[in-house]
């Protein structure tokens, strides 16, 4: 099952340091110009979010991410962000994702044919993660569905998989409606900004009227913040800490940005804090730890699929999946924790007896536990937390440890 390959970087860090190598690199005057005109056309050809200028003036290093120019980091380290998001709370621009509303009287049916969670039990502006499945069980796209109490859904997906969830959500609304389904997709251009860290609740608390203590995870309500109406607030994020989700007009993003940064707890942070936040969360990077090829039993999210939906087996990849919950699977997504050289995707998992038995998806090491730290999947046979392997770094063995996940204990709202 599991092949040997050459270890490298993970996707982001591969991005981050070929960006900065091609700002010092070229042969001579005329090859550093000429590299400057591709370094120009090639960030001209990105799409860009509103507060691209914003980031800019305030010290963001851009780089490319899913089609689109976005900040790895500013002023500070990466670890700095990192530990800052940890101890206070940090402002990360996610209006490269994409968000949908989904409307008419059969949304629900119409979600639940796409999705493996049950819609239907949410509560009025509860929200939960759920995936697009195929028909094979693979995993098409993680996405938070919400059922408002407007009328609507609200849903949020990925940047990288914008494209392909658009068509994939048109190609079904065609279908219902030939069948004369009451449902409509709109697709929503406006900003999206997190404000993630243990001090959240108390800056945002300063610009809203309403007990933002009501608000717990996974939750969600349409309110004005700091004078800027119509904005929605979703409570959770990708770090692991306390943390809301703001959806506000693309014409306020900034003046909202500018006020949370007024308060000396808050500060930017880019997708280099962002990935290895999530990763000492043990949250799943679309595209590194879960794609098409990989089933939700597989990737060790059978929470996500609903209890009624499991009987009724009425989801796409339903007869693949609902089976492999109890006969299991013949591989399992799994922590590891080493120290040593760092662990990266591609990463060969070893038996201890050196054979191949998995590879690593995400890795990187953690500014927390001043170690390092991956996600992979592995034989189901050796996936038992505390066992010890081994990594296959820089074409030497390094001890590791099968660990549960978080490697850091979430700190979500829960009232």
């Amino acid at each position: 099952m599991w092949a040997r390959v050459t270890a490298g970087g993970s996707g982001l860090g591969l991005r981050a340091s070929r960006d900065c190598l091609l700002r010092v690199t070229g042969a001579g005057c005329a090859g550093k110009m000429s590299q400057e005109r591709r370094d120009f056309s090639a960030e001209a050809a990105l799409k860009k979010t509103t507060l691209f200028d914003f980031h800019r003036n305030n010290g963001g290093k851009m780089v490319e991410f899913a089609g689109w120019s976005m900040p790895v980091q500013y002023k500070d380290s990466h670890i700095a962000s990192h530990m800052h998001t940890r101890e206070h709370c940090s402002i990360f621009d996610v209006s490269h994702m994409l968000q949908t509303k989904i409307h008419g009287k059969d949304r629900i049916k119409f979600m639940e044919s796409l999705v493996v969670a049950d819609i239907a039990e949410l509560k009025d502006n509860q929200g939960t993660l759920s995936l697009f499945t195929n028909e094979k069980g693979g995993i098409i796209d993680d996405l938070i569905v919400t059922k408002t109490d407007q009328g609507y859904l609200y849903v949020v997906s990925n940047a990288g998989c914008a494209d392909k969830d658009s068509a994939h959500m048109k190609a079904r609304l065609a279908e219902y409606k030939a069948a004369g389904f009451d449902v409509d997709l709109e697709f929503i251009d406006g900003a999206l900004i997190a404000l993630q860290g243990p001090t959240m609740a108390q800056v945002l608390q300063a610009g809203l009227k309403g007990d933002l203590s009501k608000l717990t995870f996974m939750t969600s309500t349409l309110v004005t913040v700091f004078g800027i109406p119509d904005c929605r607030v979703t409570r959770c994020g990708y770090t692991g800490e306390d943390g809301v989700e703001i959806s506000v007009p693309r014409s306020r993003v900034v003046e909202l940005a500018e006020k949370l940064l007024s308060n000396n707890e808050v500060k930017l942070a880019g997708l280099g804090a962002r990935d290895s936040l999530r990763l000492e969360a043990g949250l799943c990077l679309y595209g590194n730890d879960i794609d098409e090829t990989t089933t939700p039993v597989e990737a060790s999210l059978v929470w996500t699929i609903g209890k009624r939906r499991r009987q009724t087996k009425d989801f796409p990849g339903a007869d693949i999946i609902v089976p492999q919950i109890k006969a299991k699977t013949v591989r399992k997504r799994v922590g590891l924790v080493s120290t040593g050289p760092p662990v990266r995707q591609h990463t060969p998992i070893l038996s201890p007896d050196g054979q191949v038995i998995g590879e690593v998806t995400s890795g990187c090491p953690s500014p927390c536990l001043k170690k390092n730290i991956a996600m992979g999947y592995m034989d189901a046979a050796f996936a038992k937390n505390g066992a010890a392997v081994q990594v296959e770094v820089r074409k030497k063995t390094v001890p590791a440890i099968v660990s549960k996940m978080p490697f850091v204990p979430t700190n979500y709202y829960t009232g």
